[in-house]
Formats: C-alpha cells, structure tokens, sequence
C-alpha cells in the first residue's frame, strides 16, 4: 500500500489552502483525493445561471493571492472557478492532485499509526487526513411522496443541467434560498411559467455589486498594496455586520427596516407583498441581497406557492391544499448537507466508531478542526466555523495556519499522533453554544439549516471571526494527548 504524509481530500478553498501552504512549507509528501475531474468544489459544482458569491470580491481569495482581475465587486462563479485553477498551477500542486479519486472511506488503523484511506481507484495510508470537502458540497434534497415517479427532468440547482433547455416550459422551483434567488431572475425570462414553492419567505436586502472598471484593475495590478489595504477596509467592514445577529436590537431594527423597504419598493402588489414578507427576525435565516429577485416575482408568468407540496405526480405536483398544477421541470434549491455531510459515513477512528455515530446528529470539533477519538485528522470549514456576514475563506486560511502548526509542533516533540482530549473538547464546545445561546440563529423564530437534527447551532461561529484567528494561530499542545506512534 502507497504511503504519504499527508491525505488532503477536496479542491476547494480548503483543500487547495493546504496543498499551497504545505509546498510553500516546504512539506512536498502529500497528496490531493479529488471526485471530480478538475479542481474548483463548491465553485466548481454550482455553475447555475447566476452564480455569484455574496461576498466583496477583495476579501474572497487567498490573503497571500490577491486577485487584481475581478470583474466585479462580488465575484461571479466563472471567476472564482477561475482563480482556483490559476492558484492550483501558480503554486505547483496540480501534480499533487489524483482527480477521480472519491474517498469512499477512511479508517484509523491503530497499529502503524496511519490514516487507510480507500478511494474509488485504489487505496494508501497516510499519517495526516485532511477533510477539506467543505460543507456545501452534497446537495440535500427533500423527501417529497411520489418524486420518483415524476417523468419531467429534475435536478439540483448544484448540480445544473446545461444541456436541459428550460424555454417555454412549467417549471417548478423549489426552495427560496441564496442560490434560488439568484437563477430564478435568470430563467424567468424563458420559461413558459414558473411555480415558486416557498416555505419560509427570505429576507432580501439590496445589492451593493457594480462593475469593476478596467481602469480599476489596472490600479490593482500596478498598486498591490491598494487591494490589500482595501481587502483590510471590507474585512473591517464586514466584521461590524455579527452585530445584526449578536443581540444589538437597534443594529437588527435597522436592517429589518431597510429589508421591509427593499420589498415595498419593488413588490407594489399587497398580496405578493405579503407572502414576501418574514415572519421571523432578520439573521435567522441566510440574509440574502438581490435587485433582481423580487422583480422577478412580479412577473406574469410567476406564481408564488406557500401552502407546501402534498406530492408529486408523473406530470404535475399537488400542493397541500389540493390544487394540481402541471409541470415539466422540477429545479430543487434546496442547499446542502450541512450538519449531516456524508463523509462522517465514511470516516472511522478509534474504536471502530464512524464519525456520524461519535457525533449522533451533532457535529462537535476543537477549534472547530479536531475530533477527540479521531488521531491525526483535522476538519476544515468543520462544525462551528461557518459565517453569517463574512469570508468563510478567512476562517479556512485560520485553520490552515492551525494543521501546519500542529505538524511542526509534532515534529519538535519528537511525536508522531495527536488525539484531543475530551474534555478539552466539551469545553471548548460549551462555550461555543454559551456564545450562541441568544444570538438571532438560535432565537429568531425560524428553523434553519444553521440547526442540526438535534436543534443545536452546530453550524456558525458565535462571534467576530478575529478571536478565532488568534486561538488558531499556534498549535495548543495542552489541549492534545502526543505520543510517538512505536506507543501506539
């Protein structure tokens, strides 16, 4: 069997951070396990017309690779997938990279210390595992009576059928989330008509993007040090934004005002207006930002459905009030396994236990990258590490600066295993959901997908994001059981 320092599974934000980070380390005995036939994970996977991140451009990149070459204020998907790539090659890890390689599973083999990883073209072990396949990489989608005898085209809004032409047809969406109203204006136009099904009704909040003027890139390109010192002014910026979900009534009373005004002003129909309209504080949910969302609503051929679907049929979906409207396509825009990811199927540690049965619906971590009972294996994007108002990237480069730490804090104590003691992950823990407790994402009067299956926050950081860079930046061997692997 193959042998290597270190198994990175993922080509995303996460997993190519570490790849670039170990090289420039001077770390070169690792490898890449990628699905997929090209790098890129969530911007790769969600190229639905649309696609764009509700992140400022400047602040969603690599902190050591500033991209002078945004388009706009907020990147499109196409770019973003772009900037990956360059990245792969710019810094020499393509060769690293096995594409095709699913991880089908993952297991801890205490003997030799190593990490026996089974991928879908052959098997190695390895003395580190990194989860880096990022949290919005597996599709949810609902279990709704009869969908599998629909004989129209279905599909995830993740997982987007190009060669599928949506002109003229009944198309149902399903779901009113960030990726929703974001294709939802872009195939309005060309659909025959659209059924809406809405749960819950978002809070939509204007949108601040604009072109970035050719000129403008060229300052960045001739200036780096101007997008660097704009990238600290959004960092800043953002920050301010947690004060909407952290109890600060005022700061939330003003953005539910501008979110109210944004829906008055351009959905001047009462009726629609009203189904627009939330009924749970705003921040319980994704905020999301359209112009071009609600206008789209208002549209002739668009029907907005709030009574829920009661079941589908072979040509048609009947919603809980018993009305049957025909349909060709269903799109789901239904987000992600967030708190329930299919790789803690797939990944075994000590004692035999899979990391789905340890966390038993909800994920627990230390520092948000270490499971206790899981040697040498760390999380990035893990439970408790998401955002509400700022760059998840700055969260991952935290903990990318945390795993190479721990490895050169290993090799200074002459150690070979790391295993995080309970009791300094309970913790931990509590103190994270102390600090959720009376945040608007535990009592803002909605159900989200922030909430796992046991209705605890196991999803979002509770707080500014720059204290969990502090608490990352150096290895806490306190916090770790450290033995050489011969003790194993």
């Amino acid at each position: 069997m193959e042998r290597v320092g270190v198994a990175i599974v993922g080509t995303g934000f996460a997993g190519l951070g570490t790849a670039i980070r170990l090289k420039q380390a001077g770390f070169d005995d690792f490898v890449v396990l990628e699905r997929a036939d090209d790098v890129g994970g969530t911007w790769r996977d969600n190229s639905y017309p649309g696609c764009q991140c509700d992140v400022p451009s400047n602040l969603y990149s690599f902190s050591f690779a500033p991209n002078p070459n945004w388009t706009n204020t907020f990147p499109l998907q196409p770019e973003i997938w772009d900037y990956l790539r360059d990245c792969a090659v710019r810094f020499g890890v393509v060769s690293h990279i096995r594409f095709g390689h699913e991880v089908l599973n993952a297991r801890w083999d205490e003997p030799s210390a190593r990490w026996q990883v089974h991928s879908s073209q052959g098997d190695l072990a390895a003395r580190f595992l990194v989860l880096g396949q990022g949290p919005l990489s597996d599709p949810s989608l609902p279990d709704i009576p009869g969908l599998d005898g629909f004989q129209g085209t279905v599909f995830h809004s993740a997982r987007w059928r190009h060669d599928h032409d949506l002109t003229g047809e009944r198309v149902a969406v399903v779901g009113t989330g960030a990726s929703a109203i974001q294709f939802i204006p872009e195939i309005q136009p060309r659909v025959g008509a659209l059924q809406l099904y809405q749960r819950t009704a978002a809070w939509v909040m204007p949108h601040p993007k604009r072109p970035v003027s050719a000129a403008e890139r060229w300052f960045y390109r001739s200036v780096p040090g101007v997008q660097r010192l704009l990238r600290g002014t959004t960092y800043m910026t953002r920050e301010s934004f947690v004060l909407v979900f952290t109890g600060h009534p005022r700061v939330t009373r003003i953005a539910e005002r501008l979110g109210l005004r944004h829906l008055r002003r351009q959905v001047p129909d009462a009726q629609l207006r009203r189904k627009l309209t939330p009924t749970y504080h705003v921040g319980c949910k994704r905020i999301l930002i359209s112009n071009d969302y609600y206008p789209a609503l208002m549209q002739p051929n668009v029907e907005v459905i709030t009574d829920g679907i009661r079941e589908v049929r072979p040509h048609s979906i009947v919603a809980a009030d018993g009305t049957e409207r025909d349909v060709d396509t269903i799109i789901f825009g239904t987000g992600f396994q967030v708190t329930n990811p299919p790789i803690a199927q797939r990944v075994c540690g000590k004692e035999h236990r899979l990391l789905a049965e340890v966390w038993g619906g909800s994920p627990q971590a230390y520092r948000g990258t270490t499971v206790a009972g899981f040697p040498n294996m760390f999380l990035l994007a893990g439970p408790n590490t998401g955002l509400g108002h700022t760059s998840l990237v700055f969260m991952i480069e935290s903990q990318i600066a945390y795993v190479l730490d721990a490895l050169r804090t290993l090799g200074r104590h002459g150690a070979d295993v790391f295993d995080v003691r309970p009791a300094a992950q309970e913790r931990y823990n509590e103190t994270v959901q102390q600090r959720l407790r009376n945040t608007v994402w535990n009592t803002g009067g909605c159900a989200s997908w922030y909430l796992d299956a046991n209705g605890r926050n196991s999803a979002l950081w509770p707080t500014f994001t720059w204290p969990f860079h502090r608490r990352t930046a150096r290895f806490d061997m306190d916090a770790y059981e450290l033995r050489p692997a011969h003790a194993a």
